[in-house]
């Protein structure tokens, strides 16, 4: 893949400019000040681990640079005690958000990891209650404000994951994964119609696209692929990403490079399956 041609012709366009006759002879400068192309990073520090001192150079460098960011859903740290959750200042963050202009992304409405541990209370039926209730209040509550959300995340590793008891894991097992997500997509579909919903992962082998390839089938609400590339273990480079993206085309869905990381430290071993059992990719 020949990435200079592929960006020029895919992002670079002719376009005429009509201006005020009263600038005829004269010389104008045109500025660029928003694209529809996504780029962005978390925004955690708009809800909170930012001091108040440094919050407003925070917000001055990220409008600088980014026009998304990435909100925390993660369950375990959202509603730490049922009932007691992060709504008010999550809104607060987003409304903020929304009004200079920054797409804002959900992430992640259903996850094995950093899942709530007071589930593990409940029998797998009433914890899947749960986790469909959790979809739609979310989903509702951040309605016009966050129009996008990573509903599952890392699927692939789902039917194979031992190394702790969690709630999600539970489903995935009862349920089976794949209907797990498609139930999960369901659910935030029907709540928001209008969302751009995404399943998203980690696992770039072909396991990733047989799962895609089979949840299609299964008519699962997928609007968008979202491919995480944290390089724990090592550069990936051009030709990787472009293998990536000759791949996961072919669903003929929008792709998003949801998570980036490069480490500047001691690589994560080339073995580990599952980049979470590492301390340096910690969240």
């Amino acid at each position: 893949m020949n990435f200079k041609n592929e960006i020029k012709s895919n992002r670079f366009y002719d376009f005429i400019v009509k201006l005020n006759p009263i600038y005829a002879n004269k010389e104008v400068s045109v500025v660029l000040k928003q694209h529809k192309f996504l780029f962005g990073c978390n925004g955690f520090g708009f809800i909170k681990g930012i001091n108040n001192d440094k919050l407003s150079l925070y917000k001055e460098r990220f409008l600088s640079l980014f026009n998304a960011a990435t909100f925390p859903f993660y369950w375990g740290r959202y509603e730490p005690k049922e009932g007691e959750y992060m709504e008010e200042e999550t809104l607060k963050a987003a409304q903020w958000c929304k009004s200079h202009g920054i797409t804002l992304k959900g992430h992640p409405l259903c996850w094995h990891t950093v899942c709530a541990d007071w589930l593990l209370k409940y029998d797998t039926p009433v914890i899947m209650k749960k986790q469909l209730a959790r979809i739609k209040r979310e989903v509702l509550a951040f309605k016009d404000l966050i129009d996008m959300w990573d509903v599952i995340n890392e699927v692939v590793i789902m039917p194979v994951f031992d190394r702790y008891d969690n709630a999600v894991t539970r489903l995935a097992k009862t349920y089976g994964h794949e209907e797990l997500t498609i139930e999960c997509f369901k659910e935030a579909k029907k709540n928001n119609p209008n969302a751009v919903l995404l399943i998203n992962d980690f696992n770039h082998s072909p396991k990733y696209e047989e799962l895609i390839e089979n949840l299609l089938e299964k008519d699962c609400l997928i609007d968008a692929i979202g491919i995480q590339t944290h390089q724990h273990q090592g550069y990936h480079g051009v030709e990787y990403i472009a293998d990536l993206l000759s791949r996961f085309s072919r669903f003929g869905l929008p792709l998003h490079f949801t998570e980036n990381t490069i480490l500047s430290g001691e690589l994560a071993p080339a073995h580990i399956d599952d980049l979470n059992r590492c301390k340096q990719n910690r969240l």
